[in-house]
Formats: structure tokens, sequence, C-alpha cells
């Protein structure tokens, strides 16, 4: 596991759970608004996997659960091993992932106990949003893997305005018509992978309760943050 980054006290990222917070090092995406730039090269990581397992062991009692972020996670070689030797530990596993390998997701979902992942624009725009060329259709894939297995989770999108206007908001909750949970995240620019989304803008807090309403015509539940 390259591990860029490890938090080891979380209150808001795991829904209902104390967790400590584990950071990959590496991501196929180019997302300008990335909050974790550090985390975007696919270098060596700067924690070891030794270090974060024994720190687990000593919060047994004190930790519900570890989310695994990144970066995106699923780039890791040995994410499946991690995840199997943090759960005999007595924790449950949150995965955070861009969707964009659905094989590897769908062969680790019995090891999971949620999921979140980042739909970052409607089909149609994904491949300027993102920075790089995708296959739209592992998108749809892991939305699909995800809605079906059980395990619950939440779609989330970081709102930039440049980037998606309210209709492609919308456009995101038709394409999850039918899921429990999506949330929307307003963006954050102390640290940007590029410069000019350092003076990003996002939509206020009356436009993003309009869109809340709407996009409940399509989700279950519609969240905020």
């Amino acid at each position: 596991m390259r591990i860029g980054g490890f938090q080891r006290f979380s209150l808001i990222d795991y829904p209902g759970k104390i967790c400590a917070v584990v950071f990959t090092q590496g991501c196929n995406f180019r997302c300008g608004y990335c909050h974790n730039p550090e985390l975007v090269p696919r270098t060596e990581g700067k924690i070891s996997e030794e270090a974060v397992l024994s720190f687990l062991e000593r919060r047994r009692s004190l930790l519900d659960a570890v989310t695994i972020t990144g970066g995106e996670p699923l780039l890791q070689e040995d994410i499946a091993d991690f995840i199997r030797k943090v759960k005999e530990k007595g924790f449950s596993v949150k995965l955070d992932t861009n969707g964009s390998f659905p094989e590897r997701l769908s062969s680790l979902l019995d090891e999971l106990d949620y999921v979140a992942m980042d739909v970052k624009a409607p089909l149609y725009k994904y491949k300027s949003v993102v920075g790089v060329n995708i296959n739209e259709e592992k998108i749809k894939k892991s939305i699909e893997i995800i809605m079906n297995s059980g395990v619950d989770y939440e779609f989330r999108t970081t709102v930039v305005r440049s980037e998606l206007s309210k209709e492609d908001i919308i456009e995101i909750g038709r394409m999850l018509k039918g899921a429990k949970r999506f949330v929307l995240q307003k963006v954050r620019t102390e640290k940007v992978l590029n410069g000019r989304f350092r003076t990003a803008k996002t939509y206020s807090d009356a436009e993003f309760e309009d869109m809340r309403r709407e996009l409940e015509r399509y989700v279950e539940e519609c969240i905020v943050r």
C-alpha cells in the first residue's frame, strides 16, 4: 500500500462512526479543484502500512471504523489484503472511490461496510471535468454495482459553479435515479491541483436548497455539505 497520509481521528468521514482515515497515494484523474493535490502523483507513500496497522491495534476500543480514501484507493494493488487486515482487527471499513474501476470495486464489496463514490459530472461532461480520457461506461457500471450491492453507500458531487451548471447537477440526479443518498459538496479552495481554481465559486445556500429539493425527485435523500 502506498499511503500518503493518515488521520488518526475523524467524526465526519464515516457517517455515524468515529474513524481513522487512510489517504492512499496516486490518482488516475486530474480534477483541477482537487483539494488533495499532493496525493495525485503515484509516488511512494510517506507512511508504512505497518505503522497504520500498529496504530489501529492500539485503538481498537476507541475507534469504530477506518475510511480509505485518496487519491484513488483502487489503484493500490494490495488494497484487498489491507482491507482484510483492518477488518480482522474489528473495524468497519468505508471506501471512497471515483468509480473508474468497477471490476476491482465489485471484487471488494463483500469486505466493505460503506462505499462513497464521487460522481464528477453528467456523463457528457466527464472528460472535461476529470481532465483525462475516460470510459464513461465504467462510471455507469460502478453506479449500478453500488446501488445493487446491499452495502450502505452514498454518491457525492463536488460543486464548482464554472464546471457544473444547475442543469448538469440535476442531470446527475437523473443518472442516480433510485439511489439511497446523494451528497452535494461545496468546493474547497484552500489548496487545489490547478491554480485557476483558487478563486472557484460555488452556488449560494438558497440555490443549493432549490437543487436539493429538485434532486429529491430522483433520490431518496439529498444532503448539502
